[in-house]
């Protein structure tokens, strides 16, 4: 019973992510929602390393741990800017524009899930600019 019960906090937890994602993109459903995530965070699982990337991992549903455990290869630190037309070129019928959205959506439920101090840890790791990206603005 307890494998059960187990199973369904993750599926749950896995819901109440992306509801928060779907909320904040203002997607018609929970499967653009998804597909967002599993994009950005594939994108920035290829900026984090080490135990950034580990303690991240463990905060998000295991189905998005995996996906940031397992990213896309990065040749060099993407800027914010180069960040969300990778992420427009990796969503079919994105412009820049609705992948800054799409980029915004989610790393913002990510920072709530990462909380203050590992998030201060992940920008750390990313080129100047990602707090705004993280719904985040720090102090210049």
């Amino acid at each position: 019973m307890n494998e059960e019960r187990g199973a369904a906090d993750v599926a749950l937890r896995c819901e109440a992510f992306l509801d928060r994602v779907k909320e904040r993109g203002e997607y018609g459903s929970l499967h653009e929602a998804e597909r967002a995530a599993r994009v950005v965070l594939a994108l920035l699982g290829a900026h984090l390393v080490g135990e950034v990337r580990a303690q991240l991992a463990a905060r998000l549903p295991e189905g998005f741990a995996l996906i940031l455990l397992n990213p896309l290869q990065s040749a060099e630190p993407l800027s914010p800017e180069r960040f969300v037309r990778a992420t427009a070129a990796w969503i079919e019928g994105a412009t820049e524009q609705t992948a800054a959205w799409d980029a915004s959506a989610v790393l913002s439920t990510v920072a709530d899930a990462a909380g203050d101090d590992l998030l201060s840890q992940i920008l750390l790791q990313l080129p100047t600019g990602y707090d705004l990206l993280f719904g985040r603005p720090q102090p210049t």
